[in-house]
């Protein structure tokens, strides 16, 4: 894996470790606002050097990345994983549903069975 001592770009560094499918798609992320280096918006083109924080907000959520050490080129997983440290909370867990089960070969329900089941969803809060 190749190092360096000075600054790499942003994007060219989120795509080497792995942070994004392709170096496009992390120059997109900067320019719709999604990126952020050190709290503050990022563009494309903006310099990292080891100690930066840089947040992801992706799905949602928000990756919390600390910069550890910089790489040009794309790397191994492993490799990659070892050039930041990931500070990103636990997502929330989303609540187990009940979902209401029939026997196998049953048929269709019936509009008994059927009311008994909106009944049950309504009860539910679904």
């Amino acid at each position: 894996m190749k190092t360096l001592d000075k600054a790499v770009r942003i994007d060219a560094w989120l795509w080497g470790v792995r942070a994004f499918k392709t170096r496009s798609a992390a120059t997109a992320a900067c320019r719709a606002g999604h990126v952020k280096l050190n709290d503050r918006p990022a563009k494309a083109a903006a310099v990292v050097v080891p100690g930066d924080t840089i947040r992801i907000r992706e799905s949602g959520f928000e990756r919390i990345l600390e910069v550890r050490q910089l790489i040009v080129k794309r790397v191994g997983a492993q490799a990659a994983a070892s050039c930041y440290t990931d500070h990103t909370p636990a997502r929330p867990k989303a609540p187990a549903l009940m979902v209401p089960v029939r026997d196998r070969g049953t048929g269709r329900p019936t509009k008994r069975d059927r009311r008994e089941l909106e009944r049950l969803r309504r009860e539910l809060g679904g």
